[in-house]
């Protein structure tokens, strides 16, 4: 029997099918559009949510049911001996402490980590945690360390209309006719259990510049350390954007960062675009192994 097998959510921007690729198991998402329920990556594809959405679909996510976790961790316990699941940030979800209180059940059999991340960085934590698995390290080892490195990333995202985030209540309905008016364009960030806004200004182009400008703040201070050490990689996160559109940001982070290891995109996952809307860019910095 195989040692720690490694588990997440879709959050973590993995599916289902990918998952099995990678040798991760994966909680699909359930996304609720109008008076459906569909599953992020196995019954509902980017494409699909984003036609439903600028239909004006009413979509909302909610957290995976109980009993579809545990019959995922049946299956796994199977053929492992443990397993080691990393759902999104517990400040953004109550997916962790449902997945906590039923690991309860599993005599020790089950960690659930709260490595405070979503989306792309979440995903970072799931390739570490494969490679701590190969290393050797049971599910309590592999948790523990993922929740010391929780903070060991930043990521700051853009929107390009403000009608996204008024519907998840993140600004006022007056807030975003102001903001439309004036085109003004908030810089949100999603550090461990917050998704804020920390900066508002007018312009797209002002917006990125403002993003890439707190990633190389933090860069310079707090995760400075680990890019000294080799141990930080720079990625760009979007939401629907055309190629032409994508290419350009690639290109003006590449050049902001140009002493950086390759930088890569990874589309923002659904429940982070709920609350985004179509159009959206975003840049960060997050911890890597550098075996990969």
């Amino acid at each position: 029997m195989a040692n720690v097998a490694i588990v997440t959510d879709s959050n973590s921007g993995i599916s289902v099918a990918e998952g099995k690729t990678l040798g991760v198991f994966v909680v699909p998402m359930p996304i609720h559009i109008d008076d459906g329920i569909y599953y992020e990556g196995k019954d509902l594809t980017y494409e699909e949510f984003y036609r439903q959405m600028l239909a004006g679909a009413d979509i909302v996510t909610s957290q995976p049911a109980p009993g579809e976790i545990t019959g995922l961790w049946d299956r796994v316990l199977e053929s492992y001996e443990q397993l080691i699941y990393i759902p999104m940030t517990a400040g953004l979800s109550a997916s962790f402490a449902t997945a906590k209180m039923l690991a309860e059940d599993y005599g020790g059999r089950v960690e659930v980590a709260d490595n405070r991340r979503i989306s792309v960085t979440q995903r970072c934590s799931v390739m570490d945690a494969l490679e701590l698995a190969k290393d050797g390290l049971n599910a309590a080892q592999i948790r523990k360390t993922l929740e010391e490195q929780a903070y060991d990333a930043c990521i700051y995202i853009t929107v390009d209309n403000l009608k996204y985030l008024r519907k998840g209540g993140r600004v006022s309905g007056v807030e975003a006719m102001a903001g439309t008016m004036l085109n003004i364009k908030p810089v949100l960030e999603i550090y461990g259990e917050k998704l804020n806004a920390v900066e508002k200004v007018r312009g797209m182009k002002a917006a990125r510049r403002a993003m890439i400008e707190r990633v190389r703040a933090d860069l310079e201070g707090r995760l400075k350390p680990l890019r000294d050490q080799g141990n930080l990689a720079v990625k760009i996160a979007y939401s629907q954007v055309s190629p032409e559109l994508l290419e350009d940001w690639h290109g003006e982070v590449l050049e902001a960062f140009p002493q950086e290891r390759t930088i890569l995109g990874e589309p923002l996952t659904l429940s982070i675009a709920c609350h985004t809307g179509p159009g959206a860019l975003g840049v960060g910095a997050v911890r890597v192994d550098p075996r990969l």
